[in-house]
């Protein structure tokens, strides 16, 4: 019998947006609770793997880090397959970095495994003052999307925690987006078959319309 620790699934998710949007400093900041100004920017694809409880079921989670420069862009499709989540990152402080949401989109679509991929939209660094991007904005673009919504801050931790716990419960309530995955690699454990898919109401505007 499992334990209530037990993870019931191991889920991958993306970070996906422009580069210098803050990809990275959220990851950290939700892994391992820290903020580094100075990080260099991800070469190819990062990762890191780490444990999630949300509404007593626990996680593992996989997250997959991608570099936005648009040289590194042929390596990113083969990671988007077999994602169950998605949290596309912009900075409130950079139209540009908005503007380009839906190229991001499109890539999302052309390449994920699954058509009903769970999508966040994150926008980035309200700690800075010099917005661009209108919280409005923000949540009238996820809702024309479907997506879930929040602002955040991984600079002062402000919503990071927040952001990545909807979209797991999201993805846990979601019918047939993980349990199917989940079956098969427990069966092909027991067949004696090594996997290598996933490497080791406030002011956040959560949209629940999708």
């Amino acid at each position: 019998m499992e334990s209530s620790d037990t993870p019931i699934t191991t889920l991958k998710l993306l970070i996906i947006g422009d580069s210098g949007v803050g990809k990275s400093s959220l990851l950290l900041r939700f892994t391992d609770d820290n903020f580094d100004p100075d990080h260099a920017a991800t070469i190819g694809v990062d990762f890191k793997v780490t444990n999630l409880t949300v509404n007593g079921n626990s996680t593992k989670l996989a997250i997959w880090d991608t570099a936005g420069q648009e040289r590194f862009r042929t390596l990113t499709p083969s990671y988007y397959r077999g994602a169950q989540g998605c949290i596309l990152v912009y900075d409130v402080s950079s139209r540009s970095s908005f503007d380009q949401l839906g190229t991001w989109l499109r890539e999302l679509d052309m390449y994920s495994t699954h058509s009903n991929v769970v999508k966040m939209l994150v926008g980035n660094k309200t700690d800075k003052p010099d917005r661009e991007v209108s919280r409005e904005e923000g949540l009238d673009y996820a809702k024309k999307h479907s997506m879930l919504f929040i602002e955040a801050s991984a600079k002062t931790r402000e919503g990071v925690q927040y952001a990545f716990e909807e979209l797991v419960d999201k993805i846990i309530q979601t019918p047939g987006l993980w349990e199917a995955d989940e079956n098969y690699r427990r069966s092909q454990t027991r067949n004696g078959v090594q996997l290598n898919g996933n490497r080791s109401s406030q002011q956040y505007g959560y949209c629940s319309s999708c």
